[in-house]
């Protein structure tokens, strides 16, 4: 952190304009919190700085910002999974009477519409937006309760405070802490991010595999003025971007066991967990919201060829019927 922008600066009060925390006394402290702390003690007027974080301990500050932030991702990633519900919803009703050929086991097994096909998706995707929707109230958590969670700095009414601080920032509180916000909160929110990239990652291979060159039923967009699919090959019109979802599926995925790791930390707390965290959540959050938003361009976008399917149907000469 070089420089820091409290609200009592944006709005021009001048006292605040030169508030920095610098490298060296980071390196001092080598405590990032305590550098913040002691830069706005500071800057306070008379003896106001021996109030600045008076009876809380770095992760009540910490572990409450991080709160806030899944809020916001949260909320994107909610308004991101109805903008691809609705854009599945869509194409699901324009191709409800589409037939094609329904395949398990990679072959050909009876006919269906690619409408269903679509409609599938869509439920699933509303399943996700339920699970986030329930997980807020577990994930967006805060805590003002010291050291080890007992609230003794705080005195008698350090329960009255604490949820009086998270009212004020609208969001929950821990209800018996440690001295950090339970970790199963974050293992459940990386969980539910892992469950939807998986299913977008299994959207975008049903449209890999029906861009084949030999089944040929469905493709990606492609501006074939300007869009390259090969260097070498002209002819290819490569799916890109479904298989940079589920490239980036993986990596989302590989968040859940760091995340699970995180939990079991020593007694009341340890530090094991922090440098994965800063990693791992602003990582899976973005990630996330990206692959959904691609996601839901590839099928707004997405190109149909009914009279392949309708060839398709016909390759097996009625015994998909029979």
């Amino acid at each position: 952190m070089s420089l820091l922008c409290p609200i009592d600066y944006r709005y021009g009060r001048a006292a605040m304009k030169n508030l920095f925390v610098e490298e060296t006394r980071l390196q001092e402290t080598r405590h990032d919190l305590m550098a913040v702390v002691l830069a706005l003690s500071e800057v306070c007027s008379g003896d106001a700085g021996r109030y600045v974080h008076l009876g809380a301990t770095s992760n009540d500050i910490s572990d409450t910002a991080t709160a806030l932030q899944l809020r916001d991702a949260i909320r994107e990633l909610l308004s991101g999974l109805r903008a691809l519900r609705g854009v599945l919803a869509n194409l699901a009703k324009t191709h409800r009477n589409t037939l094609m050929l329904g395949r398990t086991h990679g072959q050909a097994a009876v006919p269906m519409t690619f409408g269903l096909k679509i409609a599938v998706f869509a439920s699933e995707v509303d399943r996700h937006i339920t699970r986030l929707m329930e997980c807020e109230r577990r994930v967006v958590v805060g805590k003002m309760s010291g050291a080890v969670g007992s609230g003794a700095a705080l005195g008698p009414k350090a329960g009255e405070i604490e949820r009086a601080v998270m009212k004020d920032l609208g969001i929950g509180v821990e209800e018996a802490a440690t001295q950090v916000v339970g970790r199963d909160r974050y293992a459940e929110f990386i969980a539910v991010l892992a469950n939807l990239a998986a299913s977008l990652e299994k959207f975008c291979t049903e449209v890999r595999n029906l861009q084949r060159t030999e089944i040929g039923e469905a493709a990606e967009a492609f501006e074939s003025e300007h869009q390259v699919g090969s260097s070498t090959m002209a002819q290819k019109e490569n799916p890109v971007t479904s298989e940079n979802v589920c490239s980036l599926a993986r990596i989302v995925r590989g968040f859940v066991i760091p995340a699970y790791e995180n939990v079991p930390l020593w007694h009341e707390r340890d530090l094991t967990n922090s440098a994965a965290e800063r990693i791992l959540l602003p990582h899976a959050a973005v990630l996330t919201d990206d692959i959904v938003a691609k996601t839901a361009d590839i099928f707004r976008n997405l190109r149909v060829f009914p009279e392949r399917m309708r060839a398709n149907l016909e390759v097996t000469k009625g015994q998909v019927m029979a």
